[in-house]
């Protein structure tokens, strides 16, 4: 067997993630679930499964059988493109890399109500599959490319989808092809969610089926305001750059409305106050009640909850929320329970609590997360609830560090459904609840199929085990109770004396990176395994605690965090062998950008410092997010440069002494992009600042570039971090 190495591992496998079951879709009568996963550990096509859960189930009571049993493929992108290569539209592209998505295959899938047809793309190319038993499996509909996000009518007879910037649909015989909507204009889409809604309102998608299926609601996205960047590859010098449209902070927004189209030609805009409220966050529309939507103001001081008259496509208002500081957006939320009530999670009185109508459904022992059911009946009847996850809230007794737990929420409290220590997550419908779960004495995630509260059967996983064993310990560090990791190399004891310090955060917002799971503290702990003691801290700003905690970077993205991070090391190095005079910081987005502030500004805590795709100017960066923490950059610019590793003028609050910096970044990351770094490194060579540069060819935002690359990668950054700490070597 040929042995590899836990980076060549890591890389191969997208961080121990193929191979895993998910993107499930319950059928209602509880009797199947379609969910995709790859074959192996180290696949990247992702295949359409399902899984019969009459055949899975226990039955007759001998027990749960084994994890897979009942499952069948009902789509091989392999067999379905004749073993071709799979070629993306840029669209798709785009859409995969504002979700992080690095696989192939069949990466997502709708389905209709019954759960009964699935669409899916497959290099810009509409495919469908059958999905009960016996059936026919998947086949092509010739259809006008490429296509993107194709979803199925609620009655299963039509498939709606995005392709040449328009929005069209067939039914699902494949005849009827046609138009609903066509661009009028070079830079209108129909049907798309726009570059913000993607990136930073977790709203991945364009357009929403009437529970009826006679009408689309489907938003228009006019990107002619946006200014356009362009991204070039150096490294091939015979294409040309990229353009792109990038709404930077203080720059003009694509401009987003909705129209309801409907299958019989007719076409009704809807209206509501887009100069006040530009951004649209949120869209649910069920059986329950008429169409829902949350807006933002631009500040996102204040937002509105609107109902949509599907018959005239005017609105109502149904609810004002303000904040002075900023309004955050949760996933599932708003949605509407069977009866018609306003599901909803909103920080009310310094907790984050949730809602259903005017009632407060949860107290300051919980922080809310997100909704992931609301369709259990009214929260105020018997057997009525919400799913949500949640943790410790700041009231709990046990601050339970890093554990996210799922609860169902009625009038009559709240009660816990996972039951083990760790990070869970899940869907239900129906009777059946699927309950995703990671801890930290465990490799990979376990999902389990739950009916009325028993276990009845298991989703395989081929997700490969690592080659080396996460062993954080997880604690507060400090008075402000920070979470935090702890990592030692494996094998060490008391006598072997201080360790040299590796801080490996991410430290913003929407980043929290201390969890109660095994996987995501792999790479700290082979940075510990090669002779550090790693430190992982989630200071204010990051998710998971309180409203307060992660408003207090409010005006201040830099000291903040900073502070933090500081913070922390002083507090674990009273109880921990820690080597004061030795500390370097590692950090990929937010975290390289701390990083590199943690190594300019505070040069006597930090020693060296490793800079992963860095925000360095906030001005580069896009509205909703930089706008959210900072304001505008007219009417804030001293804040901008305060927060800014690199100014115009400079690096600001830039001590002695120097210590090195390695600067990594992809030159086709469109999301930070590579100016930022290179920005920083001619500041830092007009200062004589010693740094080096990584330039990755090919590579975007995401961390997981090609296997080698990835592989070389933590490699070199551990080499950087020898020679700059003095650090000898050790393991690989």
């Amino acid at each position: 067997m040929t042995y590899l190495s836990f980076p060549r591992q890591y890389a191969r496998t997208q961080r121990f993630t193929l191979g895993a079951p998910r993107a499930f879709a319950i059928a209602p009568r509880g009797d199947r679930v379609a969910f995709v996963r790859s074959r192996s550990g180290t696949e990247r096509a992702q295949l359409l499964w399902v899984l019969d859960v009459a055949r899975g189930g226990p039955g007759d009571g001998a027990g749960v059988p084994p994890a897979g049993s009942g499952e069948r493929i009902v789509a091989d992108p392999v067999a379905l493109l004749g073993g071709a290569d799979e070629r993306l539209p840029a669209a798709e592209r785009a859409r995969r890399e504002r979700s992080r998505e690095g696989s192939a295959g069949v990466v997502g899938f709708a389905v209709d109500d019954a759960v009964e047809v699935a669409a899916f793309a497959l290099s810009g190319r509409l495919f469908v599959a059958e999905l009960r038993p016996g059936t026919a499996g998947a086949r092509e509909l010739a259809v006008p490319g490429p296509v993107v996000d194709p979803r199925p009518s609620p009655d299963g007879r039509w498939v709606a989808y995005a392709a040449g910037g328009g929005l069209r649909v067939v039914e699902t015989t494949g005849t009827g092809d046609r138009a609903l909507a066509e661009p009028d204009g070079a830079s209108v889409t129909w049907g798309l969610a726009e570059f913000i809604a993607a990136e930073e309102m977790d709203r991945s998608r364009g357009f929403w089926w009437s529970p009826d299926s006679t009408a689309v609601l489907a938003a228009r996205v006019d990107e002619s305001p946006v200014q356009r960047w362009w991204i070039s590859e150096p490294a091939h010098p015979d294409r040309p750059p990229l353009e792109v449209a990038y709404p930077a902070a203080g720059t003009a927004n694509a401009v987003v409305t909705l129209t309801l189209l409907g299958l019989d030609g007719s076409r009704r805009d809807v209206a509501w106050d887009g100069e006040r409220y530009p951004y649209l966050a949120a869209v649910h529309w069920s059986a329950a009640g008429p169409p829902l939507l949350l807006v933002q103001s631009r500040d996102q001081r204040e937002q509105v909850y609107l109902t949509v008259d599907p018959v005239t496509g005017a609105t109502s208002v149904l609810k004002i929320e303000e904040d002075r500081i900023w309004l955050e957006l949760f996933p599932g939320s708003p949605a509407w329970t069977p009866s018609g009530e306003l599901v909803r999670i909103v920080d009310e009185d310094g907790v984050r609590v949730l809602k259903a109508g005017e009632k407060t459904l949860t107290g300051g022992e919980l922080h809310l997360r997100s909704v992931l059911d609301a369709g259990a009946g009214d929260t105020g009847e018997a057997g009525g609830d919400v799913l949500v996850t949640a943790s410790a809230g700041e009231a709990a007794a046990d601050p339970e560090t890093g554990q996210v737990h799922v609860y169902r929420v009625s009038g009559s409290g709240a009660v816990r459904v996972s039951a083990e220590p760790g990070a869970h997550t899940a869907m239900r419908r129906g009777e059946l609840t699927l309950v995703t779960s990671t801890a930290l004495d465990r490799p990979g995630a376990r999902t389990r199929v739950l009916r009325g509260g028993t276990v009845i059967a298991e989703f395989a996983s081929y997700t490969e085990a690592p080659s080396l064993t996460a062993r954080p310990r997880l604690l507060e560090a400090g008075p402000r109770r920070i979470p935090t990791a702890v990592l030692l190399p494996s094998g060490y004891q008391e006598g072997d004396g201080p360790l040299p310090v590796l801080l490996d955060p991410y430290g913003g917002p929407h980043g929290q990176r201390v969890y109660a799971a095994h996987n995501v503290h792999l790479v700290s702990q082979w940075f510990a395994d090669q002779g550090f003691a790693v430190i992982v801290a989630d200071g204010r700003g990051t998710p998971g605690r309180s409203p307060a905690w992660e408003k207090a970077v409010a005006g201040d993205l830099a000291g903040v965090p900073l502070e933090d991070q500081i913070a922390a090391l002083h507090a674990l190095a009273e109880t921990y062998p820690l080597d004061l005079g030795r500390v370097a910081i590692r950090g990929w987005s937010f975290g390289g950008t701390l990083a590199a502030l943690a190594a300019l500004r505070r040069p006597d805590v930090f020693h060296a410092a490793i800079v992963g795709a860095p925000l360095t100017d906030q001005r580069l960066y896009d509205t909703h997010y930089t706008e959210r923490y900072l304001g505008h950059p007219d009417q804030h610019p001293e804040v901008y440069d305060a927060n800014s590793v690199v100014t115009a003028s400079g690096i600001p609050q830039l001590a002695s002494p120097a210590r090195p910096l390695m600067i990594i970044h992809g030159l086709a990351d469109d999301n930070v992009l590579v100016a930022n770094s290179l920005r920083l490194s001619s500041a830092l060579l007009a200062a004589g600042h010693p740094h080096e540069v990584l330039p990755l060819s090919g590579v975007t935002h995401m961390t997981t570039p090609q296997d080698q690359v990835a592989e070389n990668l933590l490699h070199l950054q551990v080499d950087f971090l020898r020679r700059t700490l003095a650090v000898p070597g050790s393991g690989s």
